[in-house]
């Protein structure tokens, strides 16, 4: 299962996030266009991703930032930019244009080190924004615990979108990240699981100042943890039902 929209409209443009979802996209698309086999395609990570052993070793610290903007698949790349739209909005909403770059660049920092600090001697190359996106869905549950998010469940040939508060869907999201990064300790894998963890925390910690300025526990006790206005209606389907013949 995993979230599609929320029911919390933002009330500026989201210029950011749509501008970081852009880039990110092109990027993709210019590495399909000339990056001719998977040589070039592993010289290329070697060069501009994440890889601890490196950043530890004071050389090619640009793999912190530019790691952030790097994807290695397009179902990687997806994923990432769907969770960046549907959080991204109101996170740029409340914290203006130039603030929200800030806090999304930090959070992606921070995720960095998160993913350096349990194997600071790894080669393995690390690309992704979900560390930086992480940030983002740690500071929308602080903001906005209450807040309806929905979810498209499957299970083989059943599907349903659910309705689920923010703080379920986050807070499981996180837990799912942290026994992960145990058992990629423990075992080893292909997911940066400490760097979407660390990313997390910091974007919660990040949003804190905004959260005291906006109230602290008084902003959540007005709205009661939903967001301060009317949250967006959908409509329903327009597809028919087709009866089910026995």
């Amino acid at each position: 299962m995993f979230p599609i929209r929320d029911h919390n409209p933002s009330h500026r443009t989201p210029w950011v996030t749509w501008a970081l979802i852009a880039i990110n996209v092109l990027i993709w698309v210019a590495g399909l266009a000339v990056i001719p086999d998977e040589g070039a395609l592993a010289a290329f990570y070697e060069a501009w991703a994440l890889i601890p052993a490196e950043v530890t070793s004071g050389r090619d610290l640009h793999g912190a930032f530019t790691s952030m903007f790097l994807h290695a698949s397009l179902l990687h790349l997806a994923g990432n930019m769907l969770f960046l739209w549907v959080f991204g909005d109101n996170l740029e909403d409340q914290m203006g244009h130039v603030g929200f770059l800030i806090f999304y660049l930090a959070a992606g920092l921070a995720a960095a080190a998160a993913h350096i600090i349990p194997d600071p001697s790894s080669q393995i190359p690390t690309v992704g924004a979900s560390g930086a996106i992480a940030g983002v869905m740690g500071g929308y549950l602080l903001l906005f615990p209450r807040a309806r998010i929905d979810v498209f469940f499957f299970f083989v040939v059943f599907f349903r979108i659910i309705p689920i508060p923010a703080w379920l869907v986050l807070g499981l999201w996180f837990v799912m990240q942290v026994l992960g990064g145990w058992g990629t300790t423990l075992e080893g894998g292909g997911v940066a699981y400490w760097a979407h963890a660390g990313g997390f925390v910091a974007g919660f910690l990040l949003a804190l100042p905004l959260w005291l300025a906006r109230g602290g526990p008084d902003f959540w006790q007005r709205p009661h943890g939903v967001p301060p206005h009317p949250g967006t209606v959908y409509a329903r389907s327009t597809i028919p039902v087709v009866p089910r013949r026995r």
